[in-house]
C-alpha cells in the first residue's frame, strides 16, 4: 500500500456510508463535480439501486489497496486515489468495491467513481 492523503480515504469512507444507507441523493450530492456532470441524480439513483439492492446489507469492508494517480482512463488529469475494498454483503460473501476520490475544483476530496464486482 502506498502513501495517500488520509483526507481522500476519509472522503471515500464517508461517501460509502451514504451508499450503504441507500441514500442515492446524498451520495450524488457529496460526489465530485466530474461525477455529477457524468451522471444525473436520477441516473445515479437507478444505477446504485441496481448495483447494491441485490447484495443486501454490508457485512464488512476492509481496505485492500490504495493507489495515487494523476491520470485515469476516461478522466481528465488530476489528483486521484484509487481505493479497493474487500467487501462482504448479506447476499454476496466476496465483492471488490473500487472507490476513486479526486481533488475537486475547490480542493476538497470527493468521490468521482464507484464500481463493484
Amino acid at each position: 500500500m502506498i502513501d495517500h492523503d488520509p483526507a481522500a480515504e476519509r472522503a471515500a469512507l464517508d461517501w460509502l456510508t451514504l451508499v450503504d444507507r441507500g441514500d442515492a441523493a446524498a451520495s450524488w450530492e457529496a460526489a465530485a463535480s466530474l461525477f455529477k456532470r457524468a451522471v444525473s441524480e436520477e441516473q445515479w439513483g437507478r444505477a446504485l439501486g441496481a448495483a447494491r439492492e441485490p447484495l443486501g446489507a454490508l457485512v464488512n469492508r476492509r481496505l485492500e489497496t490504495a493507489r495515487a494517480a494523476t491520470e485515469l482512463p476516461g478522466a481528465p488529469d488530476g489528483e486521484y486515489v484509487v481505493f479497493q475494498f474487500a467487501s462482504a454483503f448479506e447476499h454476496k460473501r466476496a465483492a471488490t468495491e473500487t472507490v476513486t476520490p479526486m481533488r475537486d475544483t475547490d480542493g476538497a476530496w470527493r468521490v468521482s467513481g464507484y464500481f463493484i464486482r
